[in-house]
């Protein structure tokens, strides 16, 4: 296939195959299926200022994902012979859907390890006494992540609300007294000195009696933000050499999300966890029809995932 005429170029990001200047646009290959994340849903009990998938009380467009659709993910799992991925579980709020728990307990139970990325808050609070089961049952291979954005209380409740700091460092707590593998996520949004970030996040779990390693990149994840508005380079096939980098390192090589859209009769399979409502990056009902080639024609590909070197899961 040749590039389009220069007459006809569309925009950034617009094309799969080629970038606005005409160069073939880099795409990443499956490579397996190291993690199957979950949305559990968009309805959050917050209102973030700069959540990347909108979630919130009122924003229901992924609708709850339900046991029925994760047993039909994890059953094609075990035919097509991917191993035992993780299953991430995100959301909005995962906690809020009402089928979260017997979902952790099927993954579990299959001999997935289990992520959940939560806030920790009331709606984790309503749900301890299962995941005291689960802790007894399935051990560290159910990890919780909690958010915490920034260890200065008043930078996190400026994006979460007013007391969303204390809550959050109270659920934190609990899990970190009650011997729960744990992880915690931050974020670069004020601040982009990752040395100075680390030390920060370290000295408030210490002075809480929180058991998180902050020098440790799994057990403190430290986001780049993604701004739909920032003008950021395409990636062409080119930039792996120059960046050093790899289409294998990128989350699209070995990870999917499954979802179900509001109105939607069956769940489908999305490239990528950050972009939720872009039909270009739905690959099909089946994870069969989602292994294949992800073109990166989005701005967070370059921002988050090759530029910004995010990635939603930190585990080895």
């Amino acid at each position: 296939m040749t590039p389009p005429d220069s007459v006809t170029i569309q925009p950034k990001f617009s094309d799969p195959e080629w970038t606005a200047r005409g160069e073939r646009r880099a795409r990443v290959d499956v490579s397996g299926l190291s993690t199957l994340w979950v949305n559990s849903g968009t309805l959050c009990n917050l209102a973030c200022g700069h959540c990347y998938i909108e979630s919130g009380p009122r924003n229901d467009r992924l609708d709850w994902f339900r046991l029925d659709d994760l047993r039909r993910y994890l059953d094609e799992i075990e035919t097509l012979g991917l191993g035992r991925p993780e299953i991430g579980f995100t959301g909005g709020e995962p906690f809020m859907n009402p089928d979260i728990v017997a979902m952790l307990d099927e993954a579990l139970s299959r001999g997935h390890k289990a992520l959940v990325l939560t806030n920790a808050m009331t709606p984790m609070t309503h749900c301890r006494t299962d995941l005291l089961r689960l802790r007894q049952a399935f051990g560290d291979a159910l990890v919780i992540r909690v958010s915490v954005d920034h260890f200065d209380p008043e930078r996190h409740d400026e994006e979460r609300g007013q007391g969303g700091f204390a809550a959050t460092l109270a659920g934190l707590r609990w899990l970190s007294d009650n011997g729960f593998a744990m992880r915690v996520a931050g974020r670069t949004l004020w601040d982009g000195d990752e040395a100075r970030l680390r030390r920060g996040f370290g000295a408030l779990f210490a002075s809480k009696g929180i058991g998180i390693d902050c020098l440790d990149p799994e057990m403190l994840v430290l986001f780049p933000e993604m701004d739909e508005a920032a003008d950021v380079p395409e990636i062409t096939e080119s930039c792996w050499g120059i960046l050093g980098k790899s289409p294998a390192d990128m989350m699209c090589a070995s990870s999917r999300m499954v979802v179900r859209r509001k109105g939607e009769a069956d769940a489908v399979v999305l490239a990528c966890t950050l972009i939720a409502y872009d039909a270009e990056f739905e690959l099909g009902r089946t994870l069969a029809e989602s292994l294949r080639p992800v073109s990166l024609n989005h701005p967070h590909c370059a921002k988050f995932c090759v530029l910004g070197g995010g990635a939603c899961s930190r585990e080895p």
